[in-house]
């Protein structure tokens, strides 16, 4: 069984790969940035929409405003790649928001930032899976109905892909990441030609009247703009998945990082405010809510922004690039999973490493991944997709609530690292360098405080709650992982009293039956020379321990067999008070109980042997200064199955 358990999994994840091996999987910028990049680059498909949807509660009249937003999240972004640029610099070791909030903020700051990512990371998988398959489904409606069970396939062949090590990960996802920017470049490159030319781009809801829900002035007006720059800052998610895949990156780790991040963001803020400028050009008209458009034909079925703005500029439904723009664009939604799983086991590794989580989390699996991160996370994200029906609708009102908590630890953490610095650091130079990054950093808590209060007002009571009660259920989680671990390092201290040997060791025997187990178990009980050395049987059958006193007395062994009476026939009770009388009459004793264990082939054999043996070893090791060892003896079963392995 464990021959076949091998084979299925060297099939699915590959061969193992020795230690030394792992500078062979570090990625090279041209794989990292979609690697790690694909999340936030796929944003910029949804952030316009979400910036279009809150303004349509003001109707047409509020259109103009997205402008203002567009433009305050381009800044944003800027800011944030600026700030998380001196992050991979001051911290590349891969710890990223996390450990610059607990080295600048303290250990509580630290977790909070920890559980803030983590819970991200796991919406992010379900978020960007989900809406891969909304895309697939609305284009393939044969497959409608199915989106949960195509959300979690997709989600499995991400993680397969992933156990298979990083490199191999990086190049299946770098074509399609690739090919979104090309398809979104041609759109851009395309539309401005047409626009240049003097041609007037149309979109699909050009002609559709926006009803408002209503009346927006003042505060409220004030309200509904911040709300939409709130929106719109899911363009941003992603961004900080750079800073904890640092040690991923090829030597210099630090500058290729932050060559990438520079690259990234770049990117994400054309891409994004060029996918904003086509939809107001062509008059893209989106709301929340069906009935609030006016002028849709019976059989309109209104598209996302990224679909009408590609059919504007394209030249219809019908065209290639308007098809090639939509494949593409799924194809990076689905895949912008793959910065989460590359994000959550590196994060947890650090946290396990730290005592935060259990720490078979800090290992490598046989190819050099966190084996043990990368299914932890699909696994969660699979009890989302499930719970929540793959609805991306729902879903997102979960989202960016995590990455928002980070942003503002992290910066407002880099504000303290400079302040640090600054009080020693004497080069007049760097000096300066060190005041503008900490204005950079100051002006991204500032701004992200107050896109963090707006996300927590406008979507609490949507189900942005739902992730704040996870992120306090993991921090209170991992502080009691951390205590645990503390506990145990305080308990297993050692002391003067572990270097006084005990001042006899007591063996004792478990006898059952005279067969070859029992006689192999008071050979090796005799080879260990211990100062007292007895056989101890439990009768609850006066006849059967009368005969098995007699073949015991026969075979001369040298060792006196003891009988405990058992009045109810119990066998478990008896053995623990006679082990713990000895140790209470000699506390400075050790007492070695040695147990004769069948060793089988088969799973159905262990349910016929060693049932009472496993219970009273469970009993045992509860009992201070008593030591419990088994003595094997492989029936042939084992043998044949041995061969086998």
């Amino acid at each position: 069984m464990s021959s076949l358990g091998d084979v299925f999994k060297r099939l699915l994840v590959g061969r193992p790969m020795r230690s030394t091996q792992l500078g062979e999987q570090e990625l090279p910028k041209k794989i990292a940035l979609p690697v790690f990049a694909s999340d936030a680059l796929s944003s910029v498909a949804y952030a316009t929409e979400e910036i279009l949807l809150v303004l349509s509660a003001g109707g047409l009249a509020l259109i103009h405003y997205t402008w203002y937003a567009a433009a305050a999240v381009a800044f944003l972004m800027l800011v944030v790649v600026a700030s998380y640029r001196q992050n991979v610099h001051a911290y590349p070791s891969g710890g990223g928001d996390y450990e610059v909030a607990t080295k600048n903020l303290g250990r509580q700051a630290g977790v909070t930032v920890a559980a803030a990512l983590l819970v991200d990371y796991v919406l992010t998988v379900a978020v960007s899976v989900s809406s891969g398959v909304a895309n697939i489904t609305s284009a393939a409606g044969s497959l409608h109905g199915h989106e949960v069970s195509l959300a979690v396939g997709i989600v499995v062949v991400i993680m397969v892909l992933n156990l298979r090590g990083l490199r191999e990960s990086g190049t299946a996802f770098a074509i399609p990441t690739y090919a979104f920017m090309a398809g979104v470049f041609t759109l851009i490159l395309i539309g401005a030609a047409r626009l240049g030319a003097g041609h007037h781009l149309t979109a699909q809801s050009a002609h559709w009247k926006v009803q408002a829900t209503g009346s927006f002035t003042g505060i409220a007006l004030v309200f509904l703009l911040l709300r939409a720059f709130a929106s719109g800052c899911t363009a941003l998610t992603g961004v900080e998945a750079i800073s904890n895949g640092v040690p991923n990156f090829k030597k210099p780790k630090s500058k290729n990082a932050a060559s990438t991040l520079a690259l990234l963001g770049g990117i994400a803020v054309t891409m994004f405010i060029a996918i904003t400028t086509f939809a107001i050009v062509s008059h893209v008209h989106v709301a929340e809510h069906r009935d609030q458009l006016h002028g849709l034909g019976p059989h309109d079925v209104p598209k996302t922004v990224i679909a009408q703005v590609g059919s504007a500029v394209f030249g219809g439904d019908h065209s290639f690039g308007f098809f090639y723009l939509q494949a593409v664009t799924a194809l990076i939604l689905v895949l912008a999973a793959n910065t989460a799983f590359n994000g959550f086991p590196v994060l947890a590794s650090i946290l396990a490493k730290d005592g935060f989580l259990p720490r078979q989390l800090h290992t490598r699996g046989d190819r050099l991944a966190f084996s043990n991160g990368i299914l932890l996370l699909a696994g969660f994200a699979i009890v989302l997709i499930v719970a929540f029906g793959a609805s991306p609708t729902r879903l997102i009102q979960l989202y960016i609530v995590g990455v928002f908590v980070s942003f503002v630890n992290s910066q407002t953490g880099m504000i303290r690292h400079w302040n640090r610095h600054l009080k020693i650091e004497t080069d007049p130079a760097r000096r300066r360098q060190m005041q503008r990054s900490r204005v950079i950093n100051t002006i991204g808590a500032i701004v992200t405080t107050l896109v963090l209060v707006i996300i927590l007002v406008s979507k609490f009571t949507a189900g942005a709650w739902i992730a704040v009660v996870a992120m306090a259920l993991l921090f209170l989680m991992m502080r009691g992982i951390r205590g645990h671990y503390d506990k145990v390092r305080m308990e297993l201290r050692p002391t003067e009293d572990e270097a006084v040997l005990p001042s006899r060791v007591h063996a004792v025997v478990l006898v059952s039956k005279v067969h070859k187990a029992t006689l192999r178990a008071v050979n090796f009980a005799r080879a260990t020379r211990p100062s007292v050395l007895e056989a101890v049987t439990v009768s609850v059958d006066a006849d059967e321990t009368a005969a098995l006193q007699q073949e015991w007395d026969a075979r001369g062994l040298p060792v006196a067999l003891k009988i405990l009476e058992s009045p109810y026939r119990e066998v478990t009770r008896p053995i623990l008070d006679y082990v713990r009388n000895i140790q209470r009459q000699s506390p400075r004793d050790i007492v070695a109980v040695y147990i004769p264990e069948y060793v089988v082939g088969h799973w159905w054999e262990q349910l016929l042997h060693n049932q009472s043996a496993l219970r009273l070893k469970g009993r045992l090791l509860f009992s201070p200064g008593v030591m419990v060892t088994s003595v094997p003896y492989q029936l042939e079963s084992s043998r044949l199955a041995g061969t086998d392995v």
